[in-house]
């Protein structure tokens, strides 16, 4: 109920009492506090499989933590990394590991992911940078960016004021899409090649395309800083 359904400790001390049931929260905080020690195992299990993985997608979110004594909350990170390659054929079951942090500083990704060493799919968060460029271990982890985090900007210019040039990004964009839908499930040699042979050209395209508008629109506008 505490995490599941948000219920703090209190609450559910009253429910119970209600029922004649007494259960001080410290008790409820106690049995809380060994939980946590008993599953610090599988928690621990659940990170080391994740991090096996050749690719880990990466984010991040807040969450309001309460402040003891203050009477408000602050906030807090929860970061998630993911494994889940059934896209490329795995038949290795995906995974989440969740890690908090008190804020969102950069040295909390680099903590995390310090065994880490493949692909870090994960948005421009410059927090993820020391990974990518490290000077004690170059190239340990490759840099996937994300195809939605890129897109959300144009997205987001075209609801508000249905821009052209923002729908022609949406629409190349889209191919892009269109051909990973097409490739979802097969083989990474597969997707490779396929992504070699349809993408590659619309991936050129379109980078020639932003580098040209890019010159026509006003340097201070929302499409030249999407």
């Amino acid at each position: 109920a505490k995490f599941a359904d948000h219920l703090p400790l209190y609450r559910q001390s009253e429910i119970y009492a209600r029922e004649g049931v007494e259960l001080s929260r410290s008790t409820l905080a106690d049995w809380v506090g060994r939980s946590a020690k008993l599953l610090d195992l599988l928690v621990t299990s659940l990170k080391t499989y994740v991090l096996q993985a050749g690719k880990v997608h990466a984010d991040d979110t807040p969450v309001p933590v309460l402040e003891p004594g203050r009477g408000k909350t602050k906030t807090g990170r929860l970061w998630t990394y993911v494994r889940d390659d059934r896209a490329a054929g795995s038949t290795d079951p995906p995974a989440v590991w969740f890690a908090y942090s008190p804020d969102r500083k950069g040295e909390h990704p680099v903590k995390h992911l310090r065994e880490f060493s493949g692909v870090l799919q994960a948005d421009a968060y410059a927090g993820f940078e020391p990974l990518y460029v490290g000077e004690r271990q170059p190239g340990r982890i490759l840099e996937a960016a994300c195809w939605a985090h890129a897109r959300r900007k144009f997205y987001d210019i075209f609801v508000a004021n249905k821009s052209p040039i923002a729908a022609d990004a949406l629409g190349r964009i889209g191919k892009l899409y269109e051909i990973e839908a097409d490739v979802r499930g097969q083989s990474s040699t597969m997707r490779h090649e396929q992504r070699a042979l349809r993408a590659s050209p619309l991936l050129q395209a379109l980078h020639a395309w932003l580098s040209a508008t890019l010159t026509t629109v006003s340097k201070k506008s929302e499409l030249a800083n999407a």
